[in-house]
């Protein structure tokens, strides 16, 4: 761990750079003068930084796997190419934490810290966290901080496949849950996931279970052509195991080659598939379980594993495996 002092900041947009207009705050350029001429005016140490937008600016409403490919390609250009030593990416909050998660395991093996930061209110709105998450995400970077993708905001520096966000109103708004975190960790990482391999778009689908799911539901999902689905299960990973057709639902669509992992719906849940047998049907039908995974990284853990071309056995070998501290302490 050393101080960063050749930084790469990616500015994707979002509210941390907004202007008002007529229709409302969109995104808008330029922040890189804006960004200069405050830390110059209040003294803000910071390390030498190179600043790229990443066009079109977007309001992270309208995230998608193609940005998220596209910033990790920029990001291995800098650290590859024009040997930048850390990395800052400004970004919208909607989904802030889906893109920390995404880029944790897009970047594995990645040997420079990336930090990741937004603000709830415009950098020119009077009481803005924007300078304080700016300013403060510069001061990890300059102080030195592990390599791994971090999320800074509001005076913490969190794990970037393990935060949340829990408000949409406040400047505490992201927070690392409390989860059980006992998974098995991977002895190495297969070269297919390196962070300089090529990936792909991958067909996902995220369905929450709910009382009343039906099979059609999973079914009209399988019609769309999905690789990958996340089951967000009742509990420690309990469905309705008494619906004959939802389970034979899942277990065609896994013996289709379709990989269905399991989270849990409760903000500090995990999967245990054995502890009853609701769960265990589950299992039976091809679940693989996620244990403390959240939303976030469960989803951007699947995109990395079938974007980078594994296959459906290789795929749930490497998902119940903990690859960067999103279901194991480390």
């Amino acid at each position: 761990m050393s101080a960063v002092n050749n930084l790469f900041v990616l500015y994707t947009g979002g509210t941390i750079g907004m202007l008002q207009t007529p229709e409302g705050l969109v995104p808008a350029g330029g922040f890189e003068a804006r960004m200069r001429e405050h830390l110059a005016r209040h003294e803000v140490p910071a390390p030498r930084f190179v600043f790229q937008e990443m066009l079109p600016l977007l309001d992270s409403a309208n995230m998608s796997q193609r940005e998220w490919l596209a910033m990790r390609e920029q990001i291995v250009a800098a650290v590859d190419q024009g040997g930048h030593d850390g990395v800052l990416l400004l970004h919208g909050t909607d989904t802030l934490a889906y893109s920390a998660a995404a880029l944790s395991f897009l970047l594995l093996g990645l040997g420079v810290p990336v930090v990741l930061t937004g603000a709830m209110l415009p950098a020119g709105a009077d009481g803005s966290d924007a300078w304080p998450n700016l300013c403060g995400a510069l001061a990890a970077l300059e102080a030195g901080i592990e390599p791994g993708v971090h999320l800074f905001f509001n005076g913490e520096l969190m794990h970037g496949a393990r935060v949340s966000k829990l408000r949409s109103d406040a400047f505490d708004a992201f927070t690392v849950l409390p989860r059980r975190r006992e998974g098995e960790r991977a002895a190495e990482l297969p070269s297919a996931l390196a962070y300089r391999q090529p990936r792909q778009p991958v067909n996902l689908a995220v369905l929450p279970l709910f009382p009343g799911v039906q099979a059609s539901h999973v079914r009209a999902l399988l019609a769309s052509g999905v690789r990958g689905l996340l089951l967000e299960c009742y509990g420690s990973g309990t469905g309705p195991s008494g619906d004959a057709d939802l389970l034979a639902a899942l277990r065609e669509a896994h013996a289709g080659g379709v990989v269905l992992a399991a989270i849990s719906q409760c903000p500090q849940g995990h999967v245990e598939f054995g502890v009853y047998a609701a769960g265990s049907q589950l299992r039976d039908a091809g679940l693989v379980s996620a244990g403390g995974m959240t939303r976030e990284a469960a989803l951007g853990k699947l995109f990395t594993l079938l974007g980078a071309g594994l296959d459906q056995a290789e795929a749930q070998r490497w998902l119940a495996l903990d690859l960067c501290g999103e279901m194991a302490e480390r």
